[in-house]
């Protein structure tokens, strides 16, 4: 299976639409390719089968036989690529970093490097008892991060 040829044809059918992106893509055994791919502002199932069809239509079956799975990433699917960061700008994320901290906030920054996440907690005052609501904040760079979700709130 030529994979540099799999890989060009999944590249050229997701920039036929300049919102869409790619997440994932891997070569699994007995020749089955999956590609995760994703949207600025999510992806239809009609983008998903062009893509499909794109680097289908152009691969030889006769030479080589293949499955071919493109998807969109679920709801439960941990954050991947940079630019899934930035689509979820203001949403909340529940971010577990590789020092076994878990922050829960929403997510305001997203650069090249790290996130910004804010939330409110509730500390004891400094004289007196009880408690006060403070902002907190957090930036975590990508390299620290072990994986992100998006908090789903009904």
């Amino acid at each position: 299976m030529d994979k540099t040829k799999i890989k060009d044809l999944v590249s050229s059918a997701i920039e036929e639409n300049p919102e869409l992106f790619l997440i994932d893509l891997h070569f699994l055994p007995d020749n089955k390719i999956y590609v995760e791919v994703d949207g600025d502002h999510g992806i239809s199932l009609q983008e998903c089968i062009r893509i499909s069809r794109t680097v289908d239509n152009n691969l030889d079956r006769e030479e080589e036989d293949f499955s071919l799975e493109v998807t969109s990433p679920d709801i439960a699917t941990p954050l991947k690529v940079n630019r899934q960061y930035i689509k979820n700008l203001n949403r909340i994320l529940t971010v577990k970093s590789k020092d076994a901290t878990v922050y829960e906030g929403t997510l305001k920054n997203v650069s090249e490097e790290s996130i910004d996440l804010e939330w409110k907690a509730r500390e004891p005052k400094p004289i007196g008892k009880g408690k006060i609501t403070v902002e907190k904040k957090a930036t975590i760079p990508f390299n620290d991060i072990l994986e992100t979700k998006v908090k789903i709130i009904f």
